[in-house]
């Protein structure tokens, strides 16, 4: 025999063709994803000068393969805590794929070694020291886990001596969990013959003597003699210890625990220390990286879900949409967000079946393309309503769980008016329901209660200044606005913003003039006010100039609307407040309010689930804005599902009432081009627009409704060709979804589908979700899947630059199908001092009765030939919007006068129990 020294250093054969392979996976994974590269944090505590050179080298061959290695260096003075915060980062970043803690942990603290390497997670865990890890390898459970790195980079430098492990007596000296204990097990599943010893094995020179193979990893210098070593056998010294040595610079040098100079006169192959075991170890380090990396593009394939959807079993006779809510199996909803995307840190739990996403997920898939975005929308409905959040939620249902496509479905917050309504509760029905259906309609996500608590502090402030502004000199007023602090007055950047409006160019309070003052504390706000009385003692102030419904309206609009934290604190600032003596709007930011504080928790969009995941978030009124989920809430979800994905949402009310307003506002505000447009029609619904008797909710259904009636329903499908024309006026695909019910005949469908595909639809299909669930909506799922790869060819209605009453004429015009509108004498005065103010720009949202396609509810017919009457105008300029009035009442005004009533109540409570 011959010695041969076994080296791992930059020289070795063996760690040169595993180090270029590692190269062509890394770059065969880049091919196939562009822009992807494994990844791998080091985590250090302290600043130990060994610990730092190994790191180095781990770095340096990262860098070599092409992997993204980033070292996390924590201080000393480093808690136990601290570094299990930055490890859960760490496991949740999708980024990284291998997680190295640098040990020993050099902290002044006290610090479990045992619980930080446990939580690590298995799947990033490339040293394999997790208890996970080391379990699956004791078991024989080779391919499912990572073999640690020392251990394995033995077995590779074995394998260059050609010897066979299997059948041969190995020895290994030690038992420490990194090296001595995984060396064990790994030499067994390999089918050596293995004997472990230590510290307490009798007649240790006697074992050494018999081993083919000897392994020492046991942490004392120069333990095993080389009078002690097997003629010819294979020596691997894992040994790293430092001996004082007066020739070297240093006063010490580095030494295995195998006598080197005399155990290579026995040994037929031996490593070196240094330059052994140590360069093999890194080699290894990296190949677990990758082999992380490929496990994560398995399970990861780009716009594509690992999610599990629960088969749905629908019976027959159907219960009640509550008991079919109870009796779903449900998923943990942070399983759910995992599965599509969203990291831990990017959500927050709400109760047990609801999380809040946080907007930042936006930053992080900023480069993701946007999936396919397709709008639900209906004919004018029956009192009863016709299925179209059923429609909705079956969609995403088919296209997820039977399509097998990235789905998610975005719809506004239910009120608690439509959730007590004849409609039901708003969230999907039958086996197309958003589940715990009870949670989602009852129980508030807090959204509507931080906008009622924000618009309660704006009315309160205006009050307190109305009442202040002539109580108080200019000098007091000024101190309470800008007090001193640590003997200083400062402004703050709302009040900036104020002084650069007011035109006064200064930062420093202290050098504002007397006047400059009274201009920047005085609002001049008119203190004329009604009062209202409710009960005996109790007086509630109103302005005349803002009332309290309009501006909960619009914050809730403004909170759809905006797409960031900065956008929402603009439009708030925005928000016009009040009207001076001089006729000037005063805003929020010159009440130096803080009602933004309370809404930017609310711009996190709620998770819930319902086999498929949904948004529902905001609920703006369709009155002042448009009826639909936020606008934050579909670009996640259009990131979440990737390019290949579908994010399906809709509209409150019908297409003529607020399919244009999606259009032309939300879809501006947003900068989101829709690719598919979904008109639900039911036949009952276009029997009533034929002509059929009024329908009352409560009442039983006239015989006209539940009877074949080709005739009635041939008369009001002009009805469905107006609202498909007005759909496809913006260049979009339109897809008939036909919500059937138990009473519709075969030949009432055909005719139905008939007539949509002759007005020009894509296609027209039946849906029985609200039964079959999303195996009912599959065909719709089919078409709109078509549908959206036809090239986008989307355009809004008209140009905000066009003058006012031009963008009100082709609304007015297009949509409603009216010869011309008519503005009342106080339509067109305001309308005039809205445009010198400089709201000519903003888009047109005419509020118009939603029961019919004219003005006139009670008229179901198409009509023709009328004029619209505009008989108000408001602008709400935080949400950027001019709403038209065209009736004598108004929802928001209803809505007014409900939490008038509301508040009638309390009040008298109020007193009531003070009294007693």
């Amino acid at each position: 025999w011959s010695r041969v020294i076994l080296s791992g250093g930059r020289h070795c054969h063996q760690c040169l063709q595993v180090r270029e392979h590692l190269k062509k996976d890394v770059a065969e994974m880049k091919s196939h994803l562009p822009g992807f590269r494994p990844g791998l944090v080091v985590l250090q505590v302290g600043d130990r000068e060994d610990s730092n050179l190994y790191i180095s080298m781990k770095l340096k061959a990262a860098a070599d393969i092409g992997i993204d290695a980033n070292h996390i260096r924590l201080p000393k003075t480093a808690t136990e805590d601290e570094v299990l915060w930055n490890i859960e980062a760490v496991n949740d970043n999708p980024a990284v794929h291998g997680l190295i803690v640098q040990l020993p942990l050099d902290s002044i603290n006290q610090i479990d070694t045992e619980k930080v390497t446990n939580a690590v997670s298995p799947d990033k865990d490339v040293d394999g020291l997790s208890s996970i890890n080391a379990g699956k390898l004791a078991r024989g459970d080779l391919r499912s886990c990572f073999i640690p790195c020392t251990p394995n980079g033995c077995m590779e430098l074995i394998k260059q001596t050609g010897v066979s492990v299997s059948g041969k007596n190995v020895v290994v000296i030690g038992r420490s969990k990194i090296v001595g204990a995984p060396m064990h097990d790994l030499l067994l599943w390999n089918h050596a013959t293995v004997t472990s010893c230590h510290s307490k094995t009798l007649d240790l020179a006697a074992q050494v003597g018999r081993a083919d193979i000897l392994v020492v990893g046991a942490g004392k210098a120069e333990l095993v003699k080389g009078e002690w070593v097997k003629k010819g056998a294979v020596v691997i010294d894992c040994g790293i210890n430092h001996i004082p040595d007066s020739s070297k610079p240093a006063g010490k040098r580095v030494v295995g625990d195998v006598h080197y100079l005399s155990a290579k006169e026995r040994a037929g192959y031996i490593t070196p220390v240094p330059g052994g075991v140590g360069p093999m170890t890194v080699v290894m380090l990296m190949e677990n990286t990758v082999k992380s990396a490929k496990r994560f593009l398995q399970m990861y394939k780009p716009g594509k879900w690992n999610i599990s959807y629960r088969k749905l079993k629908p019976l027959k006779p159907q219960p009640s949409d509550v008991q079919i809510s109870c009796s779903y199996p449900r998923n943990p909803i942070g399983q759910l967000a995992k599965e599509v995307g969203l990291l831990s840190k990017e959500v927050e739990p709400y109760g047990r079946t609801r999380l809040k996403v946080r907007v930042e997920v936006l930053k992080r898939l900023d480069k993701q393309p946007n999936g396919k975005y397709v709008l639900v929308t209906g004919i004018t409905p029956t009192p009863l309503g016709e299925g179209q959040s059923t429609i909705t939620l079956g969609l995403a249902q088919a296209l997820g769980a039977h399509l097998n496509i990235n789905a998610f479905a975005s719809i506004q917050q239910p009120s608690p008016l439509s959730s007590f309504g004849i409609k039901g509760c708003a969230v999907g029905g039958g086996y197309s329901q958003i589940i715990p259906m009870e949670e989602v309609s009852l129980q508030p996500s807090g959204d509507s209660e931080a906008v009622s608590a924000a618009s309660s502090l704006l009315v309160d402030t205006i009050i307190a200044y109305c009442h202040y502004q002539t109580k108080y000199s200019d000098k007091v007023l000024f101190d309470l606005l800008v007090p001193f602090r640590d003997g200083h007055q400062y402004f703050s950047p709302s009040q900036l913003n104020r002084l650069q409006k007011l035109g006064i160019e200064k930062s420093d309070p202290l050098t504002l003039t007397e006047q400059e003052i009274r201009r920047f504390i005085r609002l001049d706000i008119n203190p004329d006010a009604r009062t209202v009385c409710i009960s005996t003692k109790v007086i509630i102030v109103v302005m005349p100039f803002i009332d309290f419904a309009s501006l909960k309206n619009e914050i809730m609009a403004i909170l759809s609307l905006s797409s960031s934290a900065e956008d929402l604190q603009n439009r708030l600032a925005k928000v016009v407040v009040a009207i001076s003596r001089y006729e000037e709007l005063i805003t929020t930011e010159d009440l130096v309010s803080v009602c933004d504080v309370k809404m930017f928790v609310c711009l996190k969009p709620n998770v819930c689930l319902y086999g498929t995941p949904v948004f529902v978030h905001t609920s703006p009124s369709a009155d002042i804005a448009y009826g639909n989920a936020s606008v934050v809430a579909d670009k996640i979800a259009l990131k979440l599902v990737g390019p290949q994905g579908f994010v399906v949402t809709e509209t409150l009310h019908s297409a003529d009432a607020d399919m244009e307003k999606f259009f032309n506002i939300k879809c501006r505000s947003s900068g989101l081009q829709p690719d598919v447009v979904v008109l639900v029609a039911t036949v009952r619904a276009l029997k009533m627009h034929g002509g059929g008797p009024g329908i009352t909710a409560g009442f039983p259904l006239p015989k006209q409704y539940s009877e074949e009636n080709l005739k009635l329903l041939e008369k009001g499908c002009a009805h469905l060709k107006g609202q498909v024309e007005k759909a496809r006026t913006y260049g979009l695909p339109v897809v008939v979804a036909v919500n059937t019910f138990s009473s519709d005949t075969k030949a009432e469908l055909e005719l139905v589908c008939s007539q949509a595909r002759q007005a020009g639809v894509f296609d027209a299909v039946l849906c029985t979700n609200w039964s079959d669930g999303g195996a009912g909506a599959l065909a719709l799922a089919q078409a709109v899947q078509k549908a959206a790869e036809l090239p986008s060819q989307f355009h809004y209605l008209y140009e905000l630059e066009l003058p006012v009453i031009k963008k009100i004429q082709k609304v007015a015009q297009n949509i409603y199908g009216v010869k011309d509108v008519e503005l009342s004498p106080k339509a067109k005065e305001k309308l005039a001092f809205y445009m010198k103010q400089g709201f000519g720009n903003f888009p047109v949202c005419i509020m118009k009765t939603q029961s019919s396609l004219g003005n006139d509810p009670e008229k179901k017919i198409v009509p023709t030939d009328f004029t619209l009457p505009i008989i108000d105008v408001q602008v709400f300029v935080g949400a950027g919007i001019l709403s038209l009035l065209t009736v004598t009442v108004s929802f928001h005004l209803l809505h007014g006068l409900f939490y008038l009533i509301i508040s009638k109540i309390y009040f008298e409570w109020k007193l009531r129990t003070n009294l007693n």
